[in-house]
């Protein structure tokens, strides 16, 4: 295997890992002022450095595509139940929603349309924000890496925009990882972004947020939890930047969603600039513990061993 395609498999995992706890302390908070901007791991609700809700149901997707492959609906459903058990620090309202039901013996299907009827346009990040496993799982293989981003994202959020976007996220990822020219990273970017949005499956207005998304303006960019909004702002962040630092300080000073829009950001940025493009400070600084309660601590070399583990299953067709 090349080495770099190694590194950007690598750095989907430490980069996604990197976005998620450099972006925890600006949540819910409005955006920086461009001459303020945050550009070290900072303490938020959590300690410097720890990642969220959002890198722990990465984990719990990891391992269950590690135990089950093809992947397994309801292991990942009860693996995310069991984290649901754990009382973890932070957890979306729709996924807790999901989730109750299920514990209660409700089938994953039956919550997760019911959750979705009661509030019918609801499109949150939940499940966009935990889908780069697959994409280092499955990145020889669009096809199943297509199909089982629908199904994991439809355990939890339904809506045609977040299977769509997660769709769409993990062929994104998987193309910047496969690219064999050695573009600069913006041609690079643009021709990965063009091939997975005509795999993707969504509907033309979700087309013009991703091909106008170069050309908004920071003070535009509202960062919420619905999933357009997440991809919307990762993009810019990206293709207006040139290199991985810059890409996620811009990212996660955004404010309001920002570990998501970091941890979404990172991947995407780890990808294209590989594990070496990621400052080494920020590697230093990551930790966590998963599962909630175990005493494990997760560094940067456990997302490395993660990122190889996954790969491992790719055997070629």
């Amino acid at each position: 295997m090349e080495k770099i395609q190694l590194d950007r498999l690598r750095g989907i995992a430490v980069g996604a890992v990197v976005g998620d706890a450099l972006g925890m302390p600006l949540e819910f908070h409005p955006p920086r002022p461009v001459y303020e901007l945050v550009t070290e791991m900072i303490p938020g609700p959590l300690p410097a450095g720890s990642f969220t809700d959002d890198t722990e149901m990465a984990l719990a997707l990891a391992e269950s595509l590690l135990a089950h492959l093809p992947l397994d609906a309801e292991d990942l459903v009860q693996r995310f139940c069991d984290w649901y058990q754990s009382n973890p620090s932070d957890m979306g309202i729709h996924i807790s929603q999901v989730l109750r039901q299920v514990i209660h013996g409700t089938s994953w299907q039956e919550a997760s349309h019911s959750v979705q009827a009661m509030d019918p346009d609801s499109a949150s990040n939940g499940s966009l924000m935990r889908a780069w496993p697959l994409s280092i799982a499955r990145w020889r293989h669009p096809d199943k890496l297509a199909e089982e981003s629908r199904l994991q994202s439809e355990v939890t959020h339904i809506h045609p925009d977040c299977v769509s976007g997660c769709t769409f996220f993990t062929l994104l990822l998987a193309e910047l990882v496969g690219q064999s020219e050695p573009l600069p990273p913006d041609a690079a970017l643009r021709a990965a972004i063009t091939t997975a949005a005509e795999q993707a499956q969504f509907h033309e207005e979700f087309h013009l947020i991703i091909d106008l998304a170069a050309v908004r303006s920071r003070e535009l960019l509202a960062n919420t939890g619905w999933v357009r909004h997440t991809i919307e702002a990762s993009l810019w962040a990206l293709l207006t930047t040139r290199s991985f630092e810059e890409a996620l300080v811009q990212a996660v000073n955004l404010g309001n969603d920002a570990d998501t829009t970091g941890a979404v950001t990172g991947a995407i940025a780890g990808a294209l600039y590989g594990l070496s493009g990621i400052p080494q400070r920020w590697k230093d600084a990551i930790h966590g513990e998963y599962p909630i309660g175990t005493g494990k601590i997760w560094l940067c070399s456990d997302f490395i061993d993660l990122a190889d583990r996954l790969n491992a299953l790719n055997v070629p067709e």
